[in-house]
């Protein structure tokens, strides 16, 4: 259960001005929880986990359009 406490030690975390370093490591740090979860949630088929695992998604979609940028236009 290790996995699920540090998901949601990584939830708490602030999110504010962060450096494009900083917004790297929270996304690959994010997905390598959510692969870890994922696992776990395979053979216990909880909801809390998959719960756990949409918020962490959530976080990671937002720093990584951060990362990439605005689109440009035409």
């Amino acid at each position: 259960m290790d996995t699920i406490e540090r998901a949601l030690e990584f939830e708490q975390t602030k999110m504010k001005s962060l450096s494009t370093s900083d917004r790297i490591e929270i996304s690959r740090e994010a997905k390598q929880l959510i692969l870890e979860l994922n696992q776990i949630y395979k053979d216990k088929k909880d909801e809390s986990i998959m719960d756990i695992m949409k918020r962490l998604t959530a976080i990671k979609q937002k720093v990584e359009k951060r990362l990439k940028g605005r689109p440009l236009t035409a």
